[in-house]
């Protein structure tokens, strides 16, 4: 696709006045002739960095499905009823992020990891075995602030390399922070 070369032109405002800002349509035209390749990806020495942190995302919301499932279907007494259910909906949460953070991988040209034999070994959270309501709780209360920091970390080192990348961990980390106030209500109870 052609690059109309006047669009980012824009007109001194004089002297003293704040510098004009202009794209870079080199980059523009760059993007054109590669249209084969879909959506724009950051590219950059440090593409491969982020899509190791993005599957090591991945591991921790896995892992996270995997635990909730497990207190969903082992969780017992009097409150185990409604917070069995709740542990469901955070489990299908935390899928949907996986499924959010797999396809921004494949959108970066790298490759989901999916391997069960690596997943707890790449996750920043771990799995939890408890078969008590509130140790299940603070468990799962534990992994949520673990996501939080990663999430927070993950943000901070990618800056303005790749909104899109940061905006998706932006929303993610958003939800982590509401299942963290919700089990912290929990534990009041």
């Amino acid at each position: 696709m052609p690059v109309n070369p006047d669009s980012s032109r824009t007109k001194s405002a004089g002297p003293g006045a704040a510098p004009a800002m202009a794209l870079d349509m080199a980059a523009i035209a760059e993007a054109g002739r590669h249209a084969e390749q879909g959506a724009v990806s950051p590219g950059g020495p440090w593409r491969d960095s982020l899509i190791k942190l993005l599957n090591d995302a991945l591991a921790t919301e896995l892992v996270c499905v995997l635990r909730y499932k497990r207190h969903h279907f082992t969780a017992t007494g009097l409150a185990s009823a409604k917070i069995a259910e709740e542990f469901m909906v955070h489990a299908g949460e935390e899928s949907a992020h996986a499924d959010r953070l797999a396809r921004r991988i494949v959108q970066l040209g790298g490759e989901p990891d999916f391997s069960p034999e690596s997943l707890t070994r790449r996750s920043h959270a771990v799995y939890d075995a408890a078969i008590d309501l509130k140790a299940m709780i603070r468990a799962n209360l534990s992994a949520e602030r673990v996501a939080i920091e990663s999430y927070g970390q993950m943000v901070n080192l990618i800056g303005d390399k790749d909104p899109t990348t940061r905006r998706l961990l932006e929303d993610i980390l958003a939800d982590e922070q509401g299942h963290a106030e919700e089990l912290k209500d929990w534990l009041g109870r």
